[in-house]
């Protein structure tokens, strides 16, 4: 049987606790390294080792797995705080953050000159298909390379290579767009049929199956009709995707993104108004806006 590859992984989050936890349930072994310490010594009792810096954690790894909030912390993790610095030449890192496609593509640079391969490799699902294993993972690099990434990849959910790099990137911030503005729909039509003096919950109910049928209705919509607005997917981190979709698209010269631009208004009206609720919450801020009390 061939020795499975070591795996350093760095963030362990609210996304990345489950997604090492997967990993090392598929029998690989696993270093920790977070900037909050006691978030990887969570994983101990799991089978993982824990590292006091990101260039501990990376020294004896194969393959690198990064679960960190933005492309600036990336960069700092990586090349600051010197991770590319003590990997191996020939090593693998898997970028699973979801940050500016440029960024990826720089990092990806970057990396090369320390003969070290980048595949950029965000995810959509939440923390609840992080903990099943069923995350949906968008994959940007080369096929050569990302071939080494899937066995990793697919202990954590179902990945799909999607282009060169940046591509993954460039992906997740698709799925952002679609996600958001759906939310922000679904919200927007179970408040008119409140208004109106239909039931929510019957309507949602009515809708189901027909074309208007989709996750967000099943789950979203849901959340809305029981005011269930703890977080599960951060508002505040859906804003800064749909923030860096709007950059990818002005600098690939797209930039009328109106659907866009208004879901993301929504989201820093909700942010500032309410705090950062779960997505759903965006119901909350358009009942703001119309001056509804719920």
């Amino acid at each position: 049987m061939p020795i499975r590859p070591h795996i350093a992984f760095l963030g362990i989050g609210l996304m990345g606790a489950p997604q090492a936890r997967n990993i090392l349930k598929a029998g690989f072994t696993v270093t920790a390294w977070n900037r909050s310490r006691t978030k990887a010594e969570a994983l101990v009792a799991d089978g993982s080792t824990v590292a006091d810096t990101p260039a501990d954690a990376v020294r004896n790894a194969d393959i690198v797995v990064i679960m960190l909030e933005n492309g600036p912390i990336v960069t700092d993790v990586v090349f600051t705080q010197g991770a590319a610095e003590a990997m191996r030449p020939g090593i693998l890192v898997v970028d699973m953050s979801s940050i500016k496609p440029f960024e990826a593509q720089d990092h990806a640079k970057r990396l090369a000159a320390f003969d070290i391969h980048h595949v950029d490799a965000p995810v959509s699902g939440g923390t609840v298909s992080a903990m099943e294993g069923t995350l949906a993972i968008m994959a940007g690099g080369e096929a050569d390379v990302y071939a080494r990434a899937e066995p990793v990849l697919r202990t954590m959910g179902r990945p799909v290579h999607v282009g060169p790099s940046g591509s993954g990137q460039l992906a997740k911030l698709a799925n952002q767009i679609i996600v958001g503005v759906t939310i922000g729909a679904v919200a927007e039509a179970l408040l008119l049929a409140k208004r109106g003096g239909a039931d929510p919950a019957r309507v949602r109910e009515a809708l189901r199956g027909g074309f208007a049928e989709s996750r967000i209705l099943e789950l979203h919509g849901l959340r809305m009709v029981e005011r269930d607005f703890a977080t599960k997917g951060r508002s505040v981190t859906h804003l800064k995707d749909l923030d860096n979709a709007i950059d990818a698209a002005e600098r690939l010269d797209l930039p009328a993104t109106p659907y866009c631009a208004l879901t993301a208004e929504l989201f820093r009206g909700l942010l500032a108004n309410e705090g950062d609720l779960d997505h759903a919450g965006l119901l909350v801020e358009l009942e703001r806006r119309n001056h509804f009390a719920a």
